[in-house]
């Protein structure tokens, strides 16, 4: 691949770094950077990528301004076996960026022209000035400013990370006067945020059966609780064959997990309006605040061009592993459903995923379903079987059976459906894996292995 507008090569790490990426944080589509191939696209690879990929982190945390942290990703890959770095840059909301060192100046400021980054000119730097959001979650001043984050805090420990004491200044939760600014507000233990999951018993909102209520808490923790809702809803229908059990979600899990994350990262908060979840008969729609991002067109929205809305949500869900890269989420929900899945207004995108048909053998007969099953029709045969196995307690079997129908539900999720701690259910998890009924896929975002056939 050669250059282009939204490519650009670096045979090493040299000064000209910040230039590049300022460049495609004021270009409206960003773009990537690679670090270790020449400009005709031959692989140098690198020395110490390691080592390069903590330097670049550092030198685009301090010398750019606005800030860029969380609107970039560093990706270490491999090409033609040699070591090389991709540095994915999204599309910044508050224009123009700059080099720290000369300011807003012709000088400190450019733009992605062709496959070059040139110097702005001051007209246009004055212009994105007046144009730069300033209305955004990092701007307003939490209403409260008693907040603790000890639930944020637990799940950094989770992930691996130590919150020092500067924490909310280093992740942007401050306001430039040191307040607690919304984004904190959002991520703190306790706030006033109320997310809404709706069950209908038909295809309208004309007979709500179940209403449910999250947040009030961290942002993080409400998201995790609307994940495991919904996955627990995408029951496993069942389809029997001659030659074999086949089971279907009613909805691709990778496919609506990364919209319910989409919905939560992306939703303009600024008006207090959050993210909605329905669940009908036969779809699932989530609506969230905002249309889309400013500049960012249709087209490009579904190639995945990346405008952060809320990029300090986007760090935070990055560094918990919930959102993978930049602008990765709306590719992979377009795997698996259409781009008429997607309705969009001034003020409200809406993604709707239709429920699967799913043939069911009852009696001899062969009879059409769309959502709504039962759960005596969802899995009973696996249900048997584990309810079979002697060497289980209760509390293993309902474990297992939450696991068999939906093999993509995390610790927190089995938590909540049995009441009781998370740390019991670790114990339990231990057991099933150390029995050889379980075994985990694909790390923290993969799922579960069942074997009921192991003896």
């Amino acid at each position: 691949m050669t250059e282009t507008n939204r490519i650009e090569y670096k045979r090493e790490l040299t000064d000209g770094l910040e230039k590049e990426v300022i460049a495609f944080l004021n270009y409206r589509e960003g773009g990537v950077l690679y670090i270790g191939v020449d400009k005709e696209g031959n692989t140098y690879g690198l020395v110490d990528a390691d080592s390069d990929q903590l330097k670049i982190k550092d030198r685009l945390k301090n010398n750019i301004r606005p800030s860029a942290l969380g609107l970039f990703d560093i990706v270490s890959e491999e090409r033609d076996r040699k070591n090389i770095l991709k540095i994915i840059v999204a599309s910044g909301p508050e224009k123009p960026y700059h080099l720290k060192k000369y300011g807003m100046s012709e000088k400190g400021c450019f733009i992605r022209l062709g496959s070059a980054a040139e110097p702005m000119p001051q007209k246009m730097i004055d212009e994105l000035f007046a144009k730069r959001t300033r209305n955004s979650i990092s701007k307003i001043k939490a209403g409260r400013q008693d907040l603790s984050f000890s639930q944020l805090k637990i799940y950094y420990e989770e992930a691996g990370y130590t919150l020092g004491i500067a924490f909310a200044k280093n992740m942007e939760l401050l306001t430039e006067d040191g307040a607690f600014n919304y984004a904190g507000y959002l991520l703190a233990d306790k706030n006033n945020t109320s997310i809404k999951v709706a069950k209908y018993s038909g295809k309208t909102r004309t007979d709500l059966i179940e209403s449910n209520e999250y947040g009030h808490e961290c942002l993080v923790k409400a998201t995790k609780q609307v994940i495991d809702k919904i996955a627990v809803e995408n029951r496993t229908a069942t389809k029997i064959t001659a030659k074999e059990r086949q089971q279907v979600n009613l909805w691709h899990p990778i496919a609506l997990r990364e919209a319910i994350i989409n919905a939560f990262v992306h939703n303009d908060y600024t008006n207090e309006i959050t993210p909605k979840f329905e669940i009908f008969t036969d779809r699932i729609e989530i609506t969230s605040a905002g249309g889309l991002p400013e500049g960012l067109s249709k087209q490009e929205f579904f190639e995945g061009f990346s405008v952060p809305r809320n990029k300090e949500l986007m760090r935070i869900f990055k560094d918990l592993e919930l959102v993978e890269q930049l602008g990765s989420g709306i590719p992979r929900i377009l795997e698996h459903y259409g781009k008429e899945s997607f309705s969009f207004s001034d003020n409200f995108l809406r993604m709707t995923f239709m429920a699967k048909e799913t043939a069911l053998e009852e009696g001899g007969q062969i009879s059409s379903v769309m959502g709504g099953l039962k759960g005596g029709q969802i899995g009973g045969q696996i249900e048997k079987t584990i309810d079979a196995i002697s060497e289980l307690t209760l509390r293993q079997k309902q474990v297992l059976k939450l696991i068999a129908k939906d093999n993509r539900i995390s610790r927190s999720g089995i938590a909540e459906v049995l009441h009781i701690n998370e740390s019991a259910i670790q114990k339990h998890l231990n057991n099933l894996k150390d029995a050889g009924y379980i075994e985990r896929q694909g790390g923290t975002r993969g799922y579960w292995e069942i074997n009921l056939d192991k003896n």
